[in-house]
């Protein structure tokens, strides 16, 4: 039988699937942000922010805020991968000015005190519905991005209490009770793979592996705790969703990133700032496309330096597929109209 499927025509998806555009599609890690000023009034009419994670008009409004401003190529959903330990209950909370609390899990019974990774969708049902608005509501040319945190780095979090700069209690659980930190990784790649299957069956067209924390993972343990989760829950998305696409971002890979897209199946390796265009090039790109790499704080700087160091990255990663963003997300402090410098030197304006 004839293939009946629409061809792919959003810039997004056409990079993911591997061509190469003349003009990189672009869009911006934390796009929808504190450094907004109409992100600032909808959190105010929230009260705070898992309540705006979890209100569904606000959350639809944040996302959609960046794409009416900027006309970005993609929004991704607005959540937080901290979401899932809550629904797998963890308590969480946030405190101003110094980001999440949770409660720890450091042993065999507070692993053993969560909930079945069945249950996780009571909870999460609100960002369901936020995937649902956006993919009714977003512009025609414009992909939906969902998300979820990697399991290492959630279970950092979850380890630790807090995010911590070198993720030691989470490497301690690792040495001193393997059998428990195994167990919690298991129990986050089922609920991550659920999690995000949900997400793509109520409307995203991609979507985001983040592992912020790969990078404090060394050798054996980079592969088996960054890459081999990372294959299992794309494989079974895409048993589950044959021909979604799957954005990895193991951040602060280094040398790792090479080979990342083969041994995962990610569609697409995200690389942060710490590894140049040119080495990406070469290296990772080679795979597939590849999404990166503009150092946040050109947000913050703007100037010359922002629209040159943005040509050169796009000039360096033009013989391949290529999705323009920042190597890590954008910072409140950033200014919205070096945002625009940004898009215009992109797209060669």
């Amino acid at each position: 039988m004839p293939d009946t499927t629409p061809p792919k025509t959003k810039p997004i998806l056409r990079a993911l699937t591997g061509e190469t555009l003349s003009i990189p599609p672009i869009w911006m890690m934390r796009q929808a942000g504190r450094y907004l000023p109409e992100y600032r009034a909808t959190r105010a009419e929230a009260g705070d922010f898992l309540s705006l994670c979890y209100n569904s008009d606000l959350a639809t409004e944040v996302t959609l805020q960046p794409i009416r401003r900027y006309g970005f190529d993609a929004a991704i959903l607005f959540a937080d991968i901290l979401l899932l330990p809550q629904a797998l209950g963890a308590d969480l909370w946030f405190v101003t000015g110094e980001g999440p609390r949770l409660s720890t899990i450091t042993d065999r019974a507070g692993l053993d005190a969560l909930r079945p990774v069945a249950d996780i969708h009571e909870t999460l049902n609100p960002v369901y519905q936020t995937v649902r608005n956006l993919a009714g509501a977003l512009p025609p040319e414009v992909a939906l991005i969902g998300f979820a945190g990697a399991p290492w780095t959630v279970a950092t979090y979850m380890i630790a209490g807090r995010g911590t700069p070198d993720q030691g209690p989470a490497h301690a659980l690792k040495e001193a009770n393997r059998p428990v930190f195994e167990a919690l990784i298991e129990r986050l790649t089922e609920a991550t793979i659920e999690y995000l299957s949900a997400q793509i069956n109520a409307g995203a067209e991609v979507v985001k592996l983040f592992d912020s924390w790969a990078g404090s993972l060394k050798g054996a343990d980079f592969d088996r705790y960054a890459t081999e989760p990372a294959r299992r829950i794309i494989a079974a998305l895409k048993d589950r969703h044959p021909g979604i696409p799957v954005i990895a971002f193991p951040r602060e890979a280094g040398e790792k990133y090479s080979g990342f897209h083969k041994q995962t199946g990610a569609d697409c390796v995200a690389v942060d700032d710490s590894v140049s265009a040119e080495w990406v090039a070469a290296n990772v790109q080679v795979d597939g496309c590849v999404q990166g790499n503009l150092k946040s704080s050109h947000m913050v700087t703007g100037g010359e330096a922002l629209v040159s160091e943005t040509r050169r990255i796009v000039r360096a990663l033009s013989g391949g597929p290529h999705i323009f963003n920042l190597g890590h997300g954008i910072t409140p402090d950033a200014d919205p109209d070096n945002v625009q410098r940004m898009i215009d030197a992109v797209r060669g304006g």
